[in-house]
């Protein structure tokens, strides 16, 4: 049998008295693209918090591959891949010397780093670029070693947040295409989460969080269909739009 990479059941979380999550549930299968699409403050971040380990929910069960979060322990997060949206690399050093940092934190090295870290640049665009400073990078180049790194570990799972912020539009697009095409040859479970509808309209399926609340999971089209619209972009209009059935408290 075959467990979804990603699975909550039922997952809150507040910080005091305000609600950053309320009954979340949702599961993502091995190769799933997904899209978490949500305003700014929707609990898109909070819920990345959890799913990386950082936070613990307050109530309900989070599962990666089939194992309870908490007690998959250090095991389990090693076979996920995370690009938060504040950067996270090394600026002052190479690309390749943040690849092969990143990588030996996973416990490679010799010859089985080399050839992971030639075929990560390979599959990002990175080839030439392995021997630059990443300052020197553009904004859009930078993600894509981000990316790259938190692939290094060959994850199951890649969880993205607001990965294209401060990007302009060439280098979002350019972001977009490169995860579509991981996604579909190397099935790799991708979850992007963004406030941008043009980033998620081709995945397979878009989860709409709202105020902490899921309110609709369902393919773009499906979603369309539900909202008696006529593209993704308006229908998360018409979703988000509407109240959600019992608003967090805050």
């Amino acid at each position: 049998m075959t467990h979804p990479v990603l699975e909550l059941a039922g997952v809150s979380k507040s910080y005091g008295r305000q609600t950053a999550l309320s009954d979340v549930s949702l599961a993502i299968a091995p190769g799933d693209y997904v899209g978490l699409l949500g305003p700014n403050g929707a609990g898109k971040s909070t819920l990345f918090q959890l799913i990386a380990g950082l936070f613990a929910p307050d109530q309900g069960d989070l599962r990666l591959f089939g194992q309870n979060h908490r007690q998959g322990g250090s095991a389990l997060l090693a076979r996920l891949g995370v690009v938060f949206q504040a950067r996270s690399v090394d600026l002052d050093m190479s690309v390749l010397a943040n690849l092969r940092f990143h990588g030996r934190l996973f416990g490679l090295s010799g010859a089985t780093l080399a050839a992971r870290i030639a075929e990560l640049a390979r599959q990002m665009g990175l080839t030439d670029l392995l021997r630059r400073p990443v300052r020197t990078l553009s904004g859009g180049q930078q993600r894509r070693v981000e990316i790259a790194r938190a692939l290094i570990n060959r994850p199951g799972l890649l969880i993205m947040d607001e990965p294209s912020a401060g990007l302009d539009t060439p280098s979002r697009a350019d972001l977009v295409a490169h995860i579509r095409d991981l996604a579909a040859r190397h099935e790799v479970a991708v979850l992007w989460a963004t406030h941008l509808v043009d980033e998620v309209a081709a995945a397979n399926r878009v989860i709409v969080l709202n105020r902490g609340r899921v309110l609709a999971d369902a393919s773009p089209a499906e979603l369309c269909a539900l909202t008696a619209t006529r593209d993704l972009g308006a229908a998360y209009a018409v979703l988000t739009a509407a109240p959600p059935v019992a608003p967090a408290t805050g």
